[in-house]
């Protein structure tokens, strides 16, 4: 029996009716995946760096777990419009903390992505991503509606200066994660082939540039064509943890994989996953993974807004771009890059964000949204 009855007029019984409530199961799915996987990994981790508390990773994880699915949940109840007011608001604050992180962030691994906020840690970078698909579907379907160019060259202008804070930090991972997100809307404005593939010529060029220059992006390409080259560590006792789990798994804290890897809570939690769970339980997040990308975009194709279109297709890129990097990298299927797994994966900042490009996606996929036209 429904929650609600459909002449229901209540706020809450109307977004019950109109959000996508297979997305949002398979969501949630995904969650308790990821609240399980971190009571394996995550006390181990902090048993090695010597915390006080063996939960202490936990703890923090469920400490913004709230906030992310309250983000969430607050947003799908939005309206396309509202959705463009919030996405502009905080992309305009998070530019200017990602911004300052260059002056007065905390400095880890040689890059300065990070800033102290009422003592917790805070990526900016990380909000960038969802708010920049929203403001930048925005300013394409303005842009088209007024049959100008405008709109493409104010979005291109603005990831560029995106890519030069991010490139400072430096941040190659999440510049080429922009620069998807922005190609994807860029390929759907109807351009022509001669610009799409001056793009490819671009990105290739940029590549080869930051291979020669930048000494850390240097060292991950190296050790991933030639591992005796570099530091494969993380990655061999990743796949031999694939390997140990076989297709049930070991069982749930009986894994080893947890206690060697310094990352196995964050990057390399799918082998945690594989060697506690097996590859059942991979192949289900896997699974969970693609059907909200494909159900997104089955619900996407059926909106006739251009905004919506646009918005709802980067978002879901992204989405599963972070997913498909980090389960490829584990998999030493590409170079390591330290990118979470979307609500798996501890960490703040990136839950959070997640939730709020998610969030946006339910607002803008619920039936009778008010189709996010432009007004």
């Amino acid at each position: 029996m429904a929650p609600f009855s459909r002449t229901d007029n209540s706020i809450i019984a109307q977004w019950w009716w109109t959000v996508d409530k297979w997305m949002l199961g398979a969501i949630f799915a995904i969650i308790a995946i990821g609240i399980i996987l971190n009571f394996s990994a995550s006390p181990a981790i902090a048993e090695r760096i010597g915390a006080s508390d063996n939960y202490f990773f936990i703890k923090r994880q469920l400490l913004f777990l709230p906030i992310a699915i309250a983000t969430m949940l607050f947003l799908s109840f939005q309206s396309p419009r509202m959705i463009r007011r919030i996405a502009l608001v905080v992309f305009l604050l998070m530019l200017c903390l990602s911004f300052l992180t260059l002056f007065v962030g905390d400095e880890t691994k040689g890059a300065k992505r990070w800033i102290n906020f009422l003592g917790f840690s805070i990526q900016p970078s990380e909000f960038l991503k969802p708010t920049f698909a929203v403001l930048s579907a925005w300013l394409i379907a303005s842009g088209k509606k007024a049959e100008t160019k405008n709109g493409i060259i104010a979005s291109l202008i603005i990831m560029i200066v995106i890519a030069l804070i991010l490139l400072k930090q430096p941040d190659i991972g999440m510049t080429f994660t922009v620069a998807v997100i922005w190609s994807v809307q860029f390929f759907m404005a109807g351009v022509s082939w001669i610009l799409v593939a001056a793009l490819m010529a671009i990105g290739i060029a940029l590549a080869i540039l930051f291979y020669f220059t930048i000494p850390h992006f240097q060292t991950r390409i190296d050790s991933f064509i030639s591992p005796e080259a570099g530091d494969s560590y993380q990655i061999n006792k990743a796949l031999e943890a694939f390997r140990s789990g076989g297709l049930f798994g070991k069982g749930p804290g009986e894994g080893e994989v947890k206690s060697i890897i310094p990352d196995a809570h964050t990057d390399f939690i799918m082998a945690v996953a594989g060697e506690e769970f097996g590859f059942f339980l991979c192949m289900l997040i896997v699974t969970l993974f693609a059907f909200i990308i494909f159900r997104g975009f089955s619900l996407a194709l059926k909106e006739n807004s251009f905004f919506a279109l646009l918005a709802i297709a980067a978002l879901l890129v992204q989405f599963g771009l972070q997913a498909i990097i980090n389960i490829s990298s584990t998999l030493d299927m590409m170079p390591t890059k330290g990118m979470t797994l979307p609500f798996i994966s501890h960490g703040g900042s990136s839950l959070v964000s997640i939730a709020l490009g998610i969030g946006m996606v339910l607002a803008l996929t619920r039936k009778n949204s008010g189709n996010g036209e432009i007004e």
